[in-house]
């Protein structure tokens, strides 16, 4: 049909996930992203089958998929970091002749954006977009893809100076880890404050146990924490903590402030109590030995 009406498609896609997702704060559902239309006809943004949707209309990949698995299962296909701080999503299978691997190609080639569905649980996804693909790795049967933060600073080949890299790293993690962390812990939480049970997705954040700038602070839902914004920054500053055993506790100095009744209420109220909501799958719960680092910090603090 045309350069036309791919970047119609492109462009309508992009706009309405931002309206379904409230601009990336919600995750999707794969049934929900059968909603979407195009010029008044359904239009598929996801394959059911496959990690690489190429439509019949279009001469390049619209989307790529990266599918859901829990903590400490392996993925089917392994889209790793690579030593210049950008990602890799695999090819399909071996062939590079293989037509989902010369869609990718030609979205490559072309420049254009790419939408990545990436799981967060069984037919739930978070899209992050735009995204492209700067070169092809063939000896690794791998593309290169960006979230639109490394077009023009890096070349395949050439080394990346460290700041550039760093540079790579932060945005990524802002631009992909964190949507995807915050709709994982969120969703494991069933969109409930740990300590207060708020249930209000807007005024809640996922808080890493230990923080991601730490080597330990990995972007996996056991090293997260559903607090909504008040008990995320009570956490972030070491006025409440959370013991292995999950039970909270306030900094002893407020616990003898007098003020109003979000002090009393909100902080001091809570003091001793265990958290009101914990993931029901295990796998997800909060990593005791994390747990136990961060707790350390807040005693310290103390």
């Amino acid at each position: 049909m045309g350069a036309e009406f791919d970047a119609l498609v492109r462009r309508e896609a992009q706009r309405w996930l931002t309206l379904r997702t409230h601009d990336g704060q919600l995750p999707i559902s794969s049934g929900d992203l059968l909603d979407f239309r195009i010029e008044g006809r359904p239009f598929r943004l996801m394959d059911a089958q496959r990690g690489i949707r190429k439509p019949r209309e279009l001469s390049a990949a619209l989307s790529i998929r990266t599918v859901y698995t829990a903590d400490g299962r392996q993925r089917p296909y392994d889209d790793a970091v690579g030593p210049d701080g950008l990602l890799r999503y695999k090819w399909r299978g071996e062939d590079p002749d293989h037509a989902e691997n010369r869609a990718l190609r030609t979205a490559m080639d072309e420049g254009l954006p790419l939408i990545w569905f990436f799981g967060i649980a069984s037919g739930v996804y978070q899209p992050i977009y735009p995204v492209y693909l700067l070169w092809e790795e063939p000896q690794h049967r791998q593309f290169v893809i960006d979230p639109d933060v490394a077009r023009g600073l890096v070349a395949p080949g050439e080394r990346v100076g460290e700041h550039v890299r760093r540079y790579i790293l932060r945005e990524t993690r802002q631009r992909l880890h964190q949507p995807v962390f915050r709709a994982t812990v969120l969703r494991a939480y069933e969109k409930r404050c740990a300590v207060c049970a708020l249930r209000h997705a807007e005024l809640l954040d996922a808080a890493h146990i230990v923080p991601d700038r730490e080597e330990a602070g990995i972007a996996a839902v056991r090293n997260g924490l559903a607090l909504c914004k008040i008990h995320h920054a009570a956490y972030d500053s070491l006025v409440l903590g959370i013991s292995p055993d999950l039970v909270v506790e306030i900094r002893s100095d407020l616990l003898e402030e007098i003020d109003g009744p979000m002090l009393e209420h909100g902080l001091k109220g809570r003091h001793g109590q265990r958290l009101m909501v914990v993931p029901r799958s295990r796998a997800e719960r909060p990593d005791r030995e994390l747990l136990e680092q961060r707790f350390a910090r807040f005693r310290a603090a103390g």
